[in-house]
């Protein structure tokens, strides 16, 4: 008991300087990346859910980089600081510490550097990493919220990005919207008189009524082969069965909805369907992908 005793004492004396000039208590979230740069894999031997964990369980509410936000941080990325876990060089030792940055990139703390002379990979990083935690427990982290951090810190570079992705879709749908309008206009416009101008009869022409496809039900659509969604930065690519990328999806702000890179469209979930929106030739296209995430 005493032994254990006096090793939190040394990890509190070593790890104070590293924190003195921020004080932890004020952040509210830790955010876990998917992939730490000396692996090669995201969650590669379970490290990246193993640190999410920890840092649950001591305290700080921790989430996945990529995953959904709570709402206070997609509006304050401040609110979080930025988890990460850097590899020592060691010959006989797999050696481990935590280094947690805040949202203007500069580290605010530094743990102990754990240790395992374990000669399994998975074995090894999973002790040497929670000997590295020892230096969180002894925080004794609890959140304290700052009204300066939460006033004066402005979104992130991320949140900005993310919010015009937001601005995009909303104004995407709302084009959408006044083009569903305007076929219904021209579906119940009469055919032209022989007084008209000319140009305007052969802009009719170029729209037949058979071609109008608004209201066409989901169960008319096509269906494509199935894809295969996987876990990138800021969304997924889709794959089929070759395999062979057919489209890269970003995430939005809203949920269940994604712009597809390099295209004017849009992909989200209605009912139990994920629906691809998109334009050809000034005529609104609709397709359902059956998609497996």
């Amino acid at each position: 008991m005493m032994t254990r005793l006096f090793s939190v004492l040394i990890i509190c004396f070593l790890t104070a300087p590293l924190f003195s000039q921020a004080n932890l208590n004020n952040y509210k979230y830790v955010i876990v990346p998917v992939k730490f740069d000396f692996l090669n894999e995201n969650d590669k031997y379970q490290l990246n859910s193993l640190t999410k964990f920890l840092f649950n369980k001591y305290g700080f509410k921790a989430v996945l980089e990529g995953s959904e936000y709570p709402e206070d941080l997609m509006v304050n990325r401040c609110l979080a600081l930025e988890s990460d876990v850097l590899k020592e060089p060691g010959m006989f030792k797999t050696k481990l510490k935590i280094e947690l940055k805040d949202c203007n990139d500069k580290v605010v703390f530094t743990s102990i550097i754990g240790e395992s002379r374990e000669k399994v990979y998975k074995t090894a990083y999973n002790l040497a990493l929670r000997d590295a935690f020892q230096s969180v427990e002894a925080l004794n982290y609890s959140y304290k919220p700052n009204e300066n951090l939460i006033a004066s810190a402005d979104p992130s570079p991320k949140l900005k990005d993310n919010n015009k992705v937001v601005e995009e879709i909303q104004q995407l749908k709302a084009e959408i919207k006044n083009l569903k309008k305007e076929k219904v206009i021209n579906v119940a416009k009469p055919e032209p008189k022989i007084s008209e101008p000319l140009s305007i009869a052969k802009e009719v022409k170029k729209e037949p009524i058979k071609e109008v496809k608004v209201n066409k039900p989901f169960s008319e659509k096509v269906v494509s082969n199935v894809l295969y969604a996987q876990e990138i930065n800021n969304g997924f690519q889709l794959v089929d069965s070759s395999p062979k990328v057919v489209y890269k999806i970003k995430a939005t702000g809203l949920n269940n909805t994604f712009l597809i890179e390099g295209k004017s469209a849009i992909l989200y979930k209605k009912d139990d369907e994920w629906v691809l929106e998109y334009y050809s030739n000034n005529v609104l296209k609709q397709e359902t992908l059956n998609i497996k995430f």
